[in-house]
C-alpha cells in the first residue's frame, strides 16, 4: 500500500545549540480558529474538528485541501488558537472561503523562532515542561523572546511511534 507524504511547513535552521535551535519561518497561509479552551486536550478536540471540516470540503468551492503539518496551537488563559498550515500553493487570496465563520484564513508573518523538540504523545504537562525547558535555555544563552510560547504537533493521533512535537517562541534574531 502506498503512503501519502504530508507536506511539512518549510523553515531554515539558522543556529543550533545543545538544547534548542533557531529557525526562520517564511510567511504561509493558515486556517485558524480561536477558542476559550485553556488546555491542549480541550483545544485539540474542539479546534481540530472545525479546521478539518474546512480542509475536507466545508468551503465555498467544496475543495478538499491536503493536510499539512505541523498543527500550531497557542494555549493560554485568555484566548487560545489552533491553526492548520495551508499547502504551499495557497495564500489568503487564492484559497476558498471557509463556510464556518469561526475558521479564519490569514498569512503568517515571516519570523525567527527558538525551538525545542520532544517525542511521545503531547499532554498539558509535557507542553508545560518543554516550555520551561526552552525558556531556561533562552535565558542561559541571553536570548530574549516575545509573544507566547506555542506548541507544534506533527503527527496523526494514530501514529504510535516516532512522534515529533515542538515548542516555539518568536525571537529577535540577527545572524552571527
Amino acid at each position: 500500500m502506498a503512503t501519502r507524504q504530508t507536506q511539512i511547513q518549510q523553515y531554515k535552521i539558522m543556529h543550533v545549540e545543545k538544547d534548542f535551535e533557531i529557525r526562520f519561518y517564511p510567511s504561509v497561509a493558515m486556517a485558524t480558529i480561536t477558542s476559550a479552551a485553556k488546555s491542549y486536550k480541550e483545544l485539540g478536540s474542539n479546534g481540530f474538528k472545525k479546521l478539518a471540516g474546512f480542509i475536507f470540503g466545508e468551503n465555498e468551492s467544496r475543495l478538499q485541501i491536503a493536510m499539512t503539518s505541523p498543527v500550531h496551537m497557542h494555549i493560554n488563559d485568555k484566548a487560545s488558537a489552533m491553526s492548520f498550515v495551508m499547502p504551499a500553493q495557497y495564500n489568503k487570496h487564492n484559497i476558498p472561503k471557509p463556510l464556518n465563520r469561526e475558521v479564519v484564513i490569514s498569512n503568517s508573518l515571516d519570523e525567527y523562532v527558538a525551538v525545542v523538540q520532544f517525542g511521545g504523545f503531547a499532554t498539558d504537562k509535557e507542553i508545560a515542561l518543554n516550555t520551561k525547558k526552552l525558556e531556561n535555555a533562552l535565558n542561559a544563552n541571553s536570548l530574549s523572546w516575545y509573544g507566547n510560547f506555542r506548541f507544534l504537533g506533527y503527527n496523526s493521533p494514530y501514529q504510535l511511534f516516532g512522534r515529533r512535537n515542538e515548542i516555539i517562541v518568536s525571537i529577535n534574531w540577527k545572524s552571527k
